[in-house]
């Protein structure tokens, strides 16, 4: 018979307390396991513990939790594969578009990748906006170098914004984008 906590190595006795399979690596001078070790040293300490006195209040709700609904997060079931697609989709909007078509990921997934699709494509036309106002007022001193300016500002915003809601989409966080997440709330309620 195998060892309870070492696969594929033969036991050599039983524990004293909990009667378990264990190896002569697991078992100690008094012949017990791991697992009740740490259990009697769990109870020690649990009872030179003091107990505090007092009442401790109630955490308050969040009122934006009330508001938005619960909080999708990413389940157990997501393949990282799918999550590292969807969260590659901030950056690169085509791996967005290509992980919308997987039909196996979950509702969560399905949601991030909707909103790196608009993050992408509000931060395009926050760009076409800046061009086609200095197209507009190019000619006026003092308001022809502001798109300019803002514009070459936008770039490296974009970047540092997209690798961070795509790291935090990638470990399973719920990733909000400030104007964008409140317009797809809007349109796609619970999906």
């Amino acid at each position: 018979m195998d060892c309870y906590f070492h696969s594929n190595v033969p036991s050599v006795a039983a524990c004293a307390d909990c009667r378990k399979p264990i190896c002569a690596t697991c078992r100690d001078s008094q012949g017990t396991c791991p697992s009740c070790r740490l259990a009697a040293k769990v109870d020690a300490a649990a009872a030179t513990a003091t107990r505090l006195t007092g009442a401790v209040p109630p955490r308050p709700e969040p009122a934006a939790a009330a508001v938005r609904g619960p909080a999708q997060v990413a389940t157990v079931g997501d393949p990282v594969e799918s999550r590292a697609l969807v969260a590659l989709g901030y950056p690169l909007w085509p791996l967005a578009l290509l992980a919308l078509l997987d039909r196996k990921q979950s509702g969560y997934l399905k949601r991030q990748a909707i909103q790196a699709l608009a993050f992408n494509g509000g931060f395009a036309a926050l760009y076409g906006v800046f061009m086609l106002t200095d197209r507009i007022f190019g000619a006026i001193p003092f308001i022809s170098g502001a798109p300019l300016i803002l514009s070459a500002l936008l770039l490296p915003i974009f970047l540092v914004a997209s690798v961070y809601f795509g790291i935090r989409t990638w470990q399973g966080d719920e990733v909000r984008v400030p104007i964008i997440s409140d317009w797809i709330d809007e349109r796609l309620p619970n999906s």
